[in-house]
């Protein structure tokens, strides 16, 4: 079959690898769609992920398809059903497991190899984190499933009330999945973003209001300025993963409010943190990673009831041969939010 392996650093091949051979439990899917997104992009531009890929490695994690073949001991699928499948799985016996904070597993099980014409998904993920696709339901549009799952349990754990104004930070495709669930949920949506092409997408998401930077001379002023009595956001989310935004969400957040630092920053990084507003002021500070099987299934509804549409979110289609072109594109800040690859083309 024909996949992308990732070599290193702004290194991906387009190469004949053979077709993975399954064992007990295991589903082979034919790949209808990959998307990309950020942690692609970090994975691409740094050369390896910690957690997820340590290269030389198949790439790719979000996608959509239908099942080729399935293994020994499969008994809830079949061949020929439209399906997507999760990048990872909990153990679900671990420590955190028991503690309904899956998402921190000990031995949380990733899956990489998307940009291919197949893809082996494991067992534990086959049992937990896989799901039928109706057929009303574009794969491009069931692929979002992943990132939207991390989102939601995002929101979920910032306690994110409806009437509450929240700032997100970036317009990426995550930050616009912050901007659109919030919207839904009767918040109302400040935006922080960069790029000229990024107003107009956070505003399709549902913001109400648009910071963009280096344009104002203060960017934590000027978000402050577009919230009630400027006492500043009831929450905000970072989606950049950049330290000085980390800086900003905390001046932007209202006494008592609270402040997701959502996007990873390098290994290594340091941020300073005015103590004195952090205390007096009774801000709370979270950080959220990934999804867990709960908020995977609550993702894949709001999904299949197409309150998120692939139209929203991918905005461009290429060929798997053209994957390396479609992420030197990204790293130079183009104008798409997502790509879909298709491998068949």
């Amino acid at each position: 079959m024909t996949a992308a392996v990732l070599y290193g650093k702004e290194d991906v091949k387009i190469e004949r690898v053979p077709i993975p051979v399954l064992e007990k439990g295991e589903v082979l899917i034919r790949v209808q769609a990959a998307l990309t997104c950020g942690t692609d992009l970090k994975v691409y531009r740094r050369g390896y992920h910690a957690k997820m890929i340590v290269p030389p490695a198949l790439f790719g994690h979000e996608f959509a398809g239908v099942i080729e073949e399935i293994g020994p001991g499969v008994k809830n699928f079949r061949e020929g059903q439209r399906v997507v499948a999760l990048n990872s799985a909990p153990c679900g016996q671990c420590f955190y497991c028991k503690k309904h904070q899956e998402n921190l597993c000990e031995d949380l099980l990733f899956n990489n190899g998307a940009y291919a014409e197949f893809i082996r998904v494991p067992r534990r993920i086959v049992e937990n984190n896989m799901l039928v696709v109706p057929k009303e339901i574009s794969f491009e549009t069931a692929a979002l499933t992943e990132p939207l799952a991390c989102v939601l349990r995002g929101l979920h754990e910032t306690g994110v009330e409806i009437g509450e104004t929240v700032t997100v930070i970036g317009a990426g495709p995550i930050g616009l999945m912050f901007m659109q669930v919030a919207h839904i949920m009767g918040c109302d949506v400040i935006a922080v973003v960069k790029h000229d092409e990024q107003v107009h997408s956070a505003r399709h998401a549902g913001a109400s209001k648009v910071v963009q930077f280096p344009k104002v001379a203060n960017v934590i002023e000027a978000v402050r300025d577009m919230t009630p009595e400027r006492r500043g956001s009831d929450v905000v989310i970072e989606a950049v993963g950049r330290p000085e935004a980390w800086e900003w969400a905390i001046d932007m957040v209202r006494k008592g409010g609270t402040v997701n630092l959502f996007g990873g920053c390098a290994k290594g990084t340091r941020v300073q943190l005015n103590t004195e507003r952090l205390h007096y002021s009774e801000i709370t500070l979270k950080a959220t990673f990934h999804h867990t099987p709960d908020t995977v299934r609550r993702a894949f509804a709001l999904v299949a009831e197409r309150k998120i549409k692939a139209a929203d979110y991918i905005t461009g289609e290429a060929p798997l041969s053209k994957l390396q072109n479609v992420l030197r594109e990204m790293l130079n800040r183009g104008g798409e939010i997502k790509t879909a690859i298709i491998p068949g083309h």
